[in-house]
């Protein structure tokens, strides 16, 4: 099965987010909003329930150790900690979803990915705090991506996320076709509700684009999913 990478979910999202916002201007942009946050959302809500059936607290530790994705390869993202008291602060100074979009000159439309999605995952996880973005993003036209936890993580917490990594290994971790499937069928049907009448031809659009860029094979993988898994 052909193996799809963060570029395939970027470029997703970016083609159904410019195919609805072209066709419904800025009542699209607030569906496509809409769809971004139900998507993160249904993240976060996952990563709390394999850590529930590990036996792990729903709390920031296990948030940062639950993650469920990584960069296809070394130096593609750069991102670390900026500090752990008073409150995890943490950057993402070099980032494949931005990095993908201005490639295809489709940042105009991408970048509305980055506006609610890190504070949904953390919604939808649940452990009672909100991630605050402290800059303007890259995507935006900000210099580097810098977040505020809304709570502290101690010497003993970070060394928790550390071992709790280790022996996760990518156990939490789905691919990147899991990844695009989701935000294909979470946004799609996002898009279904809000404009039933043209639905159809906005989602074709964007499929249309996709393939175009990526073939057949990378949008039918998509398939092998089931909307119910996210």
């Amino acid at each position: 099965m052909i193996e799809l990478k963060i570029e395939n979910q970027a470029m997703m999202f970016a083609f159904l987010s410019r195919a609805a916002i072209l066709a419904h201007g800025e009542e699209g942009r607030a569906v496509i909003q809409d769809g971004m946050i139900k998507y993160g959302r249904e993240r976060g809500a996952r990563m709390a329930a394999r850590a529930k059936a590990a036996g792990d607290p729903v709390d920031l530790w296990t948030n940062q150790a639950y993650g469920e994705w990584k960069p296809d390869y070394a130096g593609q993202m750069e991102f670390g900690m900026l500090r752990s008291e008073p409150t995890y602060q943490t950057y993402i100074a070099k980032c494949a979803w931005c990095e993908a979009w201005k490639k295809y000159d489709i940042l105009e439309y991408g970048r509305e990915y980055c506006v609610h999605v890190d504070e949904a995952v953390y919604d939808g996880f649940g452990c009672g705090a909100v991630c605050t973005p402290l800059t303007t993003s890259m995507s935006w036209g900000g210099e580097r991506c810098d977040f505020d936890w809304g709570k502290p993580l101690s010497a003993e917490e970070l060394k928790m996320v550390s071992d709790k990594k280790a022996e996760l290994g990518t156990g939490a971790m789905r691919d990147f076709n899991f990844h695009t499937a989701h935000i294909y069928y979470t946004v799609s049907e996002t898009i279904r509700k809000a404009f039933p009448d043209d639905a159809d031809e906005i989602i074709g659009k964007a499929v249309s684009d996709y393939i175009g860029l990526y073939g057949q094979e990378s949008f039918d993988v998509l398939g092998a999913f089931d909307p119910s898994e996210f």
